[in-house]
């Protein structure tokens, strides 16, 4: 909301005390501290490896986090909270909470209990978690296509139908589990199913990791901090759909191969030579440094700068987030992984596993920014 004087706001003539709002970065600063704050308490509960007495570090934990996060992003996003939205604060929140975290943890369970005993490669006693990995894969595709189908594609094609939600969400989400079954079938299953030849795969998982999150890199950029610039440009709702997709694949792989060299110089070249081919997933744990930053920046921080250069405003936007994932990934790896959140080591100083983390922040940042509506603070008062 945009700041005005309690002399010129019209509800102090009936008696009613206008919102209280604060500073625009002071919101984004308390926001922060409380996600970091949630995110360390339960972490230590829950997940920490000398700590938490439940063993979940680092499978299912990481199964349970990634499903978690895209069942926030079906209710939250594709569903835009139909049905919870009738709750008040903090009920509204709690109970998307609670949703997701059922959700997550059933799909999670089910794949590696249920479907695990018909296709093992699914199941969640093949060694160092790799059935919990073979069915968490799927939703690196999800994230990819669930996303994009509402922030680059603004909901296309149901957004031009007569009904609204849920079936907009639901139209959506069925639409969408097509395109992801099958690149998860295509480019996920060859390399870690149990029946699958090796050289059938067309990456190893760390590199497909590592390209396809950068993908997903480009459609946060593009979708939240271009304003779905310059997809948007293609005209008809159809057209931005089609070239999003072709342009988010191109922009991505750019950002993989620009990310792994970036990656590659910040851990250093004995890191490196210690991680071998598996370094090519630390294009990825450099990109969800950056979308966390992304994620929080639009949503906490207002987005700043909103002004009437949109050019400069995105311009803006990246030159501040970018460092801060930059930064926050050194941190990461070299002082917090270890020291902080008890994380066994990569190579060398290195330690942890950035996925791990940075996407539990964002689930973190999803659930009392976006679900909770970061309630108890005051409002952000909109930068003059």
């Amino acid at each position: 909301m945009s700041h005005v004087s309690l002399s010129d706001d019209p509800r102090t003539t009936t008696g009613v005390r206008p919102e209280r709002t604060i500073p625009w970065f002071a919101f984004g600063a308390a926001n922060l501290v409380i996600v970091s704050a949630l995110a360390l308490i339960f972490w230590y509960i829950l997940i920490d490896p000398e700590w938490s007495v439940l063993g979940l570090y680092p499978q299912p934990f990481l199964a349970l986090l990634f499903w978690t996060v895209l069942a926030v992003v079906w209710i939250g996003f594709n569903l835009e909270f139909t049905g919870f939205d009738r709750l008040r604060q903090p009920a509204r929140g709690l109970a998307v909470i609670g949703t997701s975290l059922v959700l997550g943890a059933g799909v999670t369970y089910l794949l590696a209990y249920g479907w695990g005993r018909i296709d093992p490669s699914f199941a969640a006693d093949r060694a160092d978690g790799a059935g919990y990995l073979t069915g968490a894969l799927f939703v690196l595709f999800g994230f990819f296509f669930f996303v994009t189908g509402v922030v680059n594609w603004q909901h296309w094609p149901f957004s031009r139908a007569a009904s609204h939600q849920p079936w907009t969400g639901l139209g959506q989400i069925g639409l969408l589990m097509v395109p992801t079954l099958l690149v998860y079938a295509v480019l996920g299953l060859p390399g870690l199913a149990v029946w699958a030849e090796p050289a059938t795969a067309w990456f190893s998982t760390d590199t497909l990791i590592g390209w396809f999150y950068s993908v997903i890199v480009a459609v946060v950029l593009t979708g939240l901090i271009t304003d779905n610039w310059p997809w948007r440009l293609a005209g008809s709702p159809g057209r931005v759909a089609a070239v999003s997709v072709v342009g988010n694949l191109v922009v991505g792989t750019g950002i993989y191969f620009l990310f792994l060299t970036a990656g590659k110089a910040l851990i250093g070249g004995d890191a490196v030579a210690s991680i071998g081919s598996s370094v090519t997933g630390f294009a990825a744990q450099l990109g969800v440094c950056w979308v966390f930053w992304m994620i929080l920046w639009s949503n906490a921080f207002t987005n700043y700068p909103n002004g009437p250069n949109e050019a400069l405003n995105w311009i803006v936007r990246v030159a501040i987030t970018l460092p801060l994932g930059v930064v926050t990934f050194l941190l990461y790896y070299y002082v917090i992984a270890g020291t902080v959140l008890h994380e066994p080591v990569v190579a060398g100083a290195l330690h942890g596993n950035a996925l791990g983390w940075m996407n539990w922040m964002v689930l973190w940042t999803l659930y009392y920014v976006v679900c909770l509506e970061s309630y108890g603070l005051p409002r952000a008062a909109a930068p003059s």
